[in-house]
């Protein structure tokens, strides 16, 4: 979760991958299916098929299965979830195979050219949540070792985060390997005696850091909020030279800590200028880093399904739902 945010992802990676690709999507679509998405096709005001994006990341999935819980129960939408990652979403704006992104870091590359240059995209405004990166350690190794939460005293420690991946350096644990992150080049520009290994998905990465606190491992990663899993175990972030703005521009030369990022929302162009009450939506979908959270742990905890959790939040909190479909 980071180049531009922790939900950017590698080039490399999406270079090998492009929309036309047959994926399967969530309630049976595929990607480069026609879906007769953009919500106009059902007539002015009416809600017909709303094809949603959904990326990898539980935090995502809670976004993504309130919007279409309301979408379904309330505006009578057919809604298709599509299970994709991020560049691969934003090429489906100017097919029509994608309505909307639902929680969006940054990407600041990827507005300027899908919002910018190709104009087959639109800013919806915020999603109410912050999100922040970072570097993070499990609680009883902050406890034991306070001074570990300053970078400048990381190479101290660098023998005991050694495993097997690692080379022979500290290992610095990430996420999916298809995040762009900026850690490779802090590491290396910070003149740290470690590598940054990949522990393959957010799951993972979560099964590492309980893990690491349980039996009292030494373990470094990449972490990010809003997470539910700070809840279960309060990791504490290390500090990192202090983000200017700026100071990211140069994705090589990075040698700062991330910004905070205002999350939001990005929808096809064709679907902001249809009559769709899903774009009003969108649009009005708005809540905080606890409400996430809440409906996050639904699913990743409690092993609600995604209609379920947000059944459960939508009956708690109807007068929120209510100001997104006024």
């Amino acid at each position: 979760m980071a180049g531009q945010a922790r939900r950017q992802w590698r080039a490399g990676a999406v270079g090998i991958a492009v929309l036309g690709l047959t994926l399967t999507a969530c309630g049976g679509a595929k990607v480069g299916e026609d879906t007769s998405g953009s919500g106009a096709s059902g007539g002015a005001g009416t809600c017909d098929t709303f094809n949603l994006a959904v990326n990898p990341w539980v935090g995502y999935e809670a976004n993504a299965a309130v919007l279409a819980y309301v979408a379904e129960k309330d505006l009578g939408c057919k809604v298709v979830k599509k299970d994709l990652k991020e560049e691969i979403a934003w090429q489906g704006f100017g097919t029509g195979e994608v309505d909307a992104v639902v929680e969006n870091w940054g990407h600041d590359d990827l507005k300027k050219k899908y919002i910018t240059d190709q104009k087959t995209a639109v800013e919806a405004g915020p999603t109410g949540n912050e999100g922040l990166i970072g570097w993070y350690v499990p609680p009883w190794l902050a406890k034991a070792h306070p001074d570990i939460l300053d970078w400048n005293n990381l190479n101290k420690y660098a023998d005991k985060f050694k495993t097997s991946e690692s080379g022979g350096k500290g290992q610095l644990l990430d996420g999916d390997p298809s995040f762009v992150t900026n850690d490779e080049a802090l590491v290396k520009n910070l003149k740290l005696d470690f590598k940054v290994v990949y522990a393959g998905s957010e799951t993972a990465l979560i099964q590492a850091f309980r893990k690491a606190e349980k039996d009292k491992e030494w373990m470094i990663g990449y972490f990010y909020e809003p997470q539910w899993f700070m809840s279960e175990v309060p990791l504490e972030k290390v500090k990192l030279p202090e983000y200017k703005q700026g100071c990211d521009a140069d994705a090589a030369k990075v040698a700062c800590d991330y910004p905070v990022y205002k999350l939001d929302k990005i929808v096809s162009t064709k679907f902001a200028e249809s009559d769709s009450p899903a774009y009003d939506l969108v649009k009005n979908f708005t809540w905080t880093n606890d409400d996430q959270n809440t409906v996050a742990k639904y699913i990743a905890v409690d092993k609600m399904t995604p209609e379920a959790a947000a059944e459960k939040w939508v009956e708690a909190n109807r007068d929120k739902v209510d100001a997104w479909i006024k």
